[in-house]
């Protein structure tokens, strides 16, 4: 998602997120859980992440409730 320079600016823009704060928070099951989240929401990051990772889209899609674990209560701003 950040090695496309055009997908890492709509991610932050769209999320408010900042790279400190992607660094800062990158082992955080819940920000990862809610950047699948986002990435779930548009097919063509969903494509791009997948094949970028060598999984497929529904393994991710998949992946994201485990990472939020049992009640979503994402705080981007956190």
């Amino acid at each position: 998602m950040l090695a496309d320079e055009h997908r890492a600016t709509r991610l932050l823009a769209l999320t408010g997120l900042s790279p400190d704060d992607l660094r800062a928070r990158a082992g955080e099951s819940v920000l990862l859980a809610e950047v699948l989240d986002f990435i779930g929401r548009y097919e063509p990051d969903l494509i791009a992440c997948a094949e970028a990772l060598g999984t497929t889209p529904p393994a991710l899609v998949a992946a994201q409730p485990a990472l939020a674990g049992p009640a979503d209560t994402a705080d981007w701003g956190a």
